[in-house]
């Protein structure tokens, strides 16, 4: 049974990049820079967000973090948007999900500038890779392509079963992995909290990429023999054996069941979730180079 680690594989891309970023300050006298506008004081968020900070330090990227108060008008939150999006020095924006209530997620994503749009979610981006056009691809399920190409998981062919259908993994992953590409070309089965006969669909992949948002939901009796699976929940669950006084669980159920069944599993932590930062620093690369949008 194959262990996926995405905090191995994210530490072997990061390196690549930075050698690659290296040459680039020298050649054109800036690094990429990357930026991200935070609303709130959410602790999952605020950890994301210094993550990614820490992650653009390893491999050469400048990063800037704008701080707005949960009470910011969605007004005000625009403004800061249009501001980056004229400045010729940032070339990737993200706005940190989830957003307070008052505020309207799809109109503040719609009005960042595609160019740089690196978390790949405002529509025209969407639309240009559901056409299969050159775009900026949503960072996890870029991630999730990432991870199974560099753990040498053949996909051609394969029937591949995505639970979970959200516009920011289940979705386009389900899309990406039907392209004819090398590390694509299955046979894709979408599923959601209201497919029926959701465990016997889950039963035939052969790959099963579980983003459901349910802790543990997924068992032994979901998975296939041999089946490489892909978990890509994160859950805080209390623990007190745990000096934090939690532990962090998947959407899939990572018992002794379950190992000795899958062929193959990302854990977690460590699995998708660094892979996803590894999206967001490839968006950034290819927005300073020019690469879209010629």
């Amino acid at each position: 049974m194959q262990i996926i680690s995405g905090k191995d594989t994210a530490n072997s891309i990061k390196a690549e990049i930075a050698a690659e970023v290296e040459q680039l300050r020298s050649d054109r006298g800036r690094a990429p820079h990357l930026a991200a506008i935070l609303v709130g004081n959410d602790p999952a968020s605020e950890t994301y967000v210094a993550n990614k900070e820490k992650s653009c330090a390893e491999v050469g990227f400048l990063s800037s973090v704008y701080r707005l108060p949960e009470n910011v008008t969605e007004d005000d939150l625009i403004k800061t948007i249009d501001f980056i999006n004229h400045d010729d020095e940032i070339d990737g924006l993200i706005v940190q999900l989830p957003l307070p209530k008052h505020i309207n997620v799809d109109k503040v994503v719609g009005t960042i500038n595609p160019l740089k749009d690196v978390d790949g979610f405002h529509p025209v981006n969407i639309g240009k890779m559901v056409l299969g056009q050159d775009s900026y691809i949503p960072a996890t399920p870029m991630g999730i392509l990432l991870l199974l190409e560099r753990a040498k998981i053949e996909t051609l062919g394969k029937h591949c079963v995505v639970v979970g259908r959200s516009n920011i993994v289940g979705t386009p992953a389900s899309i990406l992995l039907s392209r004819n590409t090398n590390n694509a070309n299955c046979t894709v089965t979408l599923c959601h909290s209201k497919t029926k006969n959701l465990k016997e669909i889950c039963r035939q992949a052969d790959i099963l990429i579980v983003a459901i948002g349910q802790c543990e939901m997924i068992t032994e009796d979901y998975i296939k023999e041999g089946a490489v699976v892909v978990d890509v929940g994160i859950h805080r669950v209390k623990d007190e054996t745990k000096k934090s006084g939690f532990s962090l669980k998947g959407d899939v159920k990572h018992d002794d069941k379950v190992l000795k069944k899958v062929s193959a599993i990302t854990p977690v932590p460590g699995g998708v979730g660094p892979m996803t930062i590894i999206g967001l620093l490839i968006n950034t690369l290819k927005s300073f180079k020019k690469e879209f949008y010629q």
